[in-house]
């Protein structure tokens, strides 16, 4: 059994309450999703629960954690600096029972990874190896040393989809406890049983959570009808509101005209006297019902509040591209890793015509990312084209050190910078996370301020490496409703299955022997 009792996590830089009162109980058989924007504090509470000393240096925090005799497994959410020097084989070395398993068991663990038996003993640098290969490595490391419980920080990030499955297979099958943070949609359809949401509204002021023991879609239905359900309420309350207090109106108005005219001729002493009770005492009245109508009013059915999905869009007027237009036509005879050492691919050939939104899938370690930077470079060269460019790491781009209105104002314009932080607060940026220094945000606000980018500018190609990892399910679909209706070129790398299947209208697999059309993903 997990359990977390009366956790309260503050942000130290704004005093921002990331989580209030939280409490949770887990227990084997449990494979819960943590779900909820970017920034809203789900990497924190993973982090929390493994080891309260992750999260000291930016956070204050005040609970209980009960773990019980459990031995938990944490997974995070990038490979850690200090392990990216380290070989492959130093990496292994340092799982507790590494030395325990037998030749077989290796040979297993590498066969369901789809990696050869001899990988562990690799003297390649984990730094070097691709975005899916690092979560297989440390996946794997993780399951040698047979925790009890797993903490997994997205999992699903960068893993191709044959791991995907394999990813899932693992959840479903896992008999312990499972707590896991992912932004894609199918993975968490097909293994969540229960769901814990983290949300900020009132413009971030405000935190609230939701522990759920349903399945994810179970989730989404309930939620969307109580709302639905609570706001007919709400406007059924208010309707009734407005003619109770237009019919009361109506009978203060008619006592005060009465007050008035009281005094009036065609009346002895003693009418006009008990005519003054009978008003006095009708008042009395009035004002009773207009209290008992406040007191119902506190009890009205309040309008929902919850935290909405971002929007904005991508391409502009001149934006569209011509269908005949030929965008890329390209030719590479060999793909080699960045350092030239070892041949991924060869005879890539691509051609891209007018508005086609591209997608290149692959086994991890094929070098897609490789050729897409490629691609990205010759392109954004280009002055027949329009380019933007979203890198699989972020930091090839941005400038940490800087705020995200910094990053993104070209100008130093005031105006700029006001409608800048404009476009941030309809991106859910509060006013201090908008003068926080790029590296403290979460992947999913560092992808939203390359998305920004792309929207302030007139291009008309987007390139696009994996541009859903590190967005909640609650936001993807608006990401997938953005890329498809941006009118120019697309030309992107994704795993991400509801992506593929949405948004692109081409399919290519990219494989040792070049580029390969797929029809069905």
């Amino acid at each position: 059994m997990l359990q977390i009792k009366g956790l309260t996590i503050t942000h130290r830089k704004d005093l921002r309450v990331i989580l209030e009162d939280f409490n949770m109980t887990l227990n084997d058989g449990d494979k819960a999703v943590i779900i909820g924007e970017e920034g809203n504090g789900k990497s924190t509470l993973l982090k929390w629960l493994y080891n309260p000393d992750m999260v000291e240096d930016y956070t204050e925090c005040h609970g209980e954690r009960i773990l019980g005799r459990e031995r938990m497994g944490y997974l995070a959410q990038e490979l850690p600096t200090e392990d990216r020097e380290k070989s492959i084989y130093d990496y292994f070395v340092e799982a507790n029972l590494f030395f325990d398993q037998t030749p077989k068991e290796l040979a297993e663990l590498a066969r369901r990874f789809a990696l050869s038996s001899d990988f562990f003993y690799s003297e390649q640098k984990m730094g070097t190896l691709s975005g899916g290969e690092k979560v297989k490595v440390q996946l794997m490391r993780l399951l040698m040393d047979e925790p009890t419980a797993l903490l997994l920080d997205e999992p699903s990030n960068d893993i191709d989809i044959e791991t995907l499955e394999l990813l899932e297979r693992i959840i479903n099958e896992w008999r312990g406890i499972v707590l896991y943070i992912s932004h894609d949609e199918t993975l968490i359809e097909r293994t969540a049983n229960m769901v814990i949401h983290l949300e900020q509204i009132q413009r971030k002021t405000k935190s609230r959570y939701t522990v759920a023991k349903i399945t994810y879609t179970e989730y989404i239905t309930r939620r969307a009808d109580a709302f639905a359900h609570q706001e007919q309420m709400a406007e059924s309350d208010r309707r009734a509101k407005k003619q109770r207090d237009e019919k009361y109106r109506r009978i203060m108005q008619s006592v005060n005209r009465a007050q008035v005219t009281i005094g009036g001729a065609g009346k002895d002493l003693g009418d006009k006297m008990q005519a003054a009770r009978n008003l006095k005492d009708k008042m009395h009245t009035v004002k009773s019902m207009g209290k008992r109508f406040e007191k119902e009013d506190a009890k009205m059915t309040e309008m929902p509040e919850q935290e909405e999905a971002i929007f904005f869009k991508l391409g502009k007027e001149d934006s569209k591209m011509p269908a005949g237009k030929t965008v890329v036509e390209y030719d590479l005879p060999e793909l080699r890793t960045p350092d030239e050492a070892k041949v991924l691919s060869a005879n890539i050939h691509l051609n891209v015509r007018g508005p086609q939104r591209i997608c290149i899938i692959g086994t991890n370690g094929v070098g897609k990312t490789t050729l897409l930077r490629k691609m990205a470079e010759e392109m954004l060269a280009r002055k027949d084209i329009r380019v933007q460019y979203m890198p699989q790491n972020y930091e090839d781009l941005l400038d940490m050190d800087v705020t995200p209105v910094e990053f993104l104002d070209e100008t130093g314009d005031k105006e700029a910078r006001t409608r800048i932080r404009t476009y941030l607060g309809s991106l859910k940026y509060t006013a201090d996370e908008m003068d926080h220094a790029i590296r403290e945000l979460s992947g999913g606000q560092k992808a939203k301020i390359l998305l920004l980018k792309m929207s302030l500018s007139d291009a008309n190609v987007l390139i696009l490496d994996e541009p859903t990892r590190n967005f909640s399910p609650l936001s993807g679909p608006v990401i997938r409703e953005m890329i498809a209706g941006f009118p120019g070129a697309v030309i992107s790398i994704s795993h991400d299955r509801k992506y593929i299947r949405e948004v692109c209208t081409q399919v290519y697999r990219l494989t040792q022997m070049g580029l390969q059309e797929v029809e069905h993903v």
